[in-house]
């Protein structure tokens, strides 16, 4: 790699101040950082030196949601290519001259997961150059390095669309998530609400009939499916619910991610492998995520208790936790490190919270079940909030404390 280096020496007084581009050296830094070692070291004895940066964390994050991402883009190839052999579809689109090379088999893993790939990589590349872009400009006109939170932001953002979102949306939803969510606040550690939702709630009430109709789920021009979630806002109960094909959607089904949704929320099992990675590198909080995940239980359990002509009062908890996109919003966006709770027991709170107002959300607004979303935008508000109260509580029991060992004395 020694050639890369040369490459960045090479080119780094043009950037730098005094240069030629000297205004362009965000860009530049950008991509230094990205490939190689920051060179600002902490050499002082009274901080901790560590081999890890923001960077760093955040290629960390993006590498755990490789597992979704890889299966989200195998389901959707598999969801399309079912209906295309089942229903006698004719494939459309330019997308049908690259997969035909793999054949339209949904028995083939090849063919699934190429179909998939070409329905989600224009959505990744178009958010990741859209948002990239708005993060240069105004990392230019503020004269300070591009943030790296949207290298996470992005992927994220992709994998909460369904399959067949249109590109157009895709960069009207990114560019309101990055500038108006992040940027005008400041930029990343500085936004309140995470980007990534706020950009996917903007598309979620613009474009309704985008975002949660029946024909945006299969990647097949002409035909619809409804999800899980949907079925059971219809009054479906879970032992009646089939996919387009007829075909009966089981709990492990849904579990395993064998159903129509959003690309990045059908599979628990995936999502959790990612959650194991970002628990075992700390970079998420086990307490947000154990508590939107009780929260969520113990809510849909009294619901239960009370039941009711809504047919959501009665879906069990355990069909909450694998339908809808709750545990991947519990685990890549609810633990996001500067929207979410900062204390440990403002994380319980904030956690239960979320879970608390994804299954409220899914009760009593059927026309838009899923919950956690709004839910996690919802508890965003009032994570300063959880924060602000804990330390003061902490103050007061310091300052008694302090008080008493003064009487003594």
């Amino acid at each position: 790699m020694k050639f890369i280096h040369n490459i960045f020496d090479r080119i780094e007084p043009s950037f730098t101040k005094g240069g030629k581009y000297e205004k362009y050296y965000a860009v530049f830094e950008m991509f230094d950082t990205f490939f190689r070692q920051p060179s600002s070291q902490t050499y002082s004895a009274s901080h901790v030196r560590d081999g890890i940066d923001l960077k760093r964390i955040m290629i960390t994050v993006w590498l755990c949601t490789f597992p979704v991402m890889f299966w989200g883009m195998y389901n959707v190839g598999f969801q399309a290519l079912t209906a295309i052999s089942q229903l006698g579809l004719e494939p459309t689109g330019w997308r049908t001259a690259i997969t035909g090379m793999a054949g339209y088999d949904p028995n083939s893993i090849w063919a699934c997961f190429v179909y998939g790939a070409m329905q989600f990589l224009p959505i990744y590349a178009v958010t990741f150059a859209v948002g990239i872009l708005w993060e240069i400009i105004f990392a230019v006109v503020r004269g300070h390095e591009v943030n790296e939170g949207f290298f996470v932001t992005s992927v994220l953002f992709a994998l909460s669309l369904p399959p067949d979102v249109p590109l157009w949306q895709v960069a009207l939803g990114i560019s309101f998530g990055v500038v108006v969510a992040k940027e005008v606040f400041g930029g990343t550690g500085k936004n309140f609400l995470n980007p990534a939702l706020a950009g996917r709630a903007f598309l979620y009430f613009a474009y309704p009939a985008y975002m949660s109709g029946d024909a945006v789920w299969t990647a097949v021009d002409g035909f619809s499916g409804a999800t899980p979630l949907g079925l059971a806002a219809a009054g479906v109960s879970p032992d009646q619910f089939v996919n387009a094909y007829g075909q009966v959607i089981t709990w492990t089904d849904a579990f395993l991610g064998n159903m129509q949704g959003s690309i990045g929320e059908v599979s628990t099992l995936a999502i959790l492998i990612g959650a194991v990675g970002l628990l075992w590198t700390k970079i998420a909080s086990w307490r947000v995520i154990a508590g939107s995940v009780i929260g969520l239980v113990v809510t849909a359990f009294i619901f239960n208790l009370i039941g009711g002509e809504n047919p959501m009062m009665s879906l069990a908890p355990h069909w909450h936790l694998v339908i809808g996109g709750f545990m991947f919003g519990a685990v890549f966006m609810a633990t996001d490190p500067v929207s979410a709770a900062h204390t440990n027991t403002g994380r319980w709170c904030y956690g239960l919270l979320i879970g608390f107002m994804t299954v409220v959300v899914r009760v009593v607004n059927p026309a838009f079940p899923e919950g956690i979303m709004l839910a996690i935008l919802f508890a965003n508000l009032f994570a300063p909030l959880f924060d602000y109260f804990v330390k003061q509580a902490n103050i007061k029991r310091q300052t008694a404390r302090r008080l008493r060992h003064v009487s003594q004395k």
